[in-house]
């Protein structure tokens, strides 16, 4: 009798820790998962950063400008742009310049 009761509770604790070791198995694994798909979105991040920073610099644009539009580009004044609006069935043409102005009255 006395070894049963000393079995039992051998017994129980084997089994919990069998319990606790599957469980944190698991965890780990899908903590290693997360880790791995972090990796993998910061090296994605980090070659489209590049691309865009080497891309968007002033000197490269100028070369591709050079390379693939010879003189089709020009320069414009910014008071030249405007924006064109779709409202209400109309065709609404705002200066560029004079937008960014109402918009700093407003604040």
């Amino acid at each position: 009798m006395r070894r049963i009761f000393a079995i039992i509770p051998i017994i129980f604790l084997i089994l919990f820790t069998t319990y606790i070791k599957g469980t944190t198995k698991k965890i780990e694994k899908e903590i290693f998962n997360g880790k791995e798909e972090l990796r993998i979105f910061k090296n994605k991040y980090e070659l489209i950063l590049l691309e865009h920073n080497y891309l968007t610099s002033p000197e490269k644009l100028f070369e591709y400008q050079k390379k693939y539009f010879d003189d089709e580009l020009t320069m414009i004044e910014i008071e030249n742009i405007s924006s064109i609006k779709f409202e209400k069935k109309k065709l609404v043409i705002n200066k560029f310049i004079q937008k960014k102005i109402h918009e700093n009255r407003e604040k």
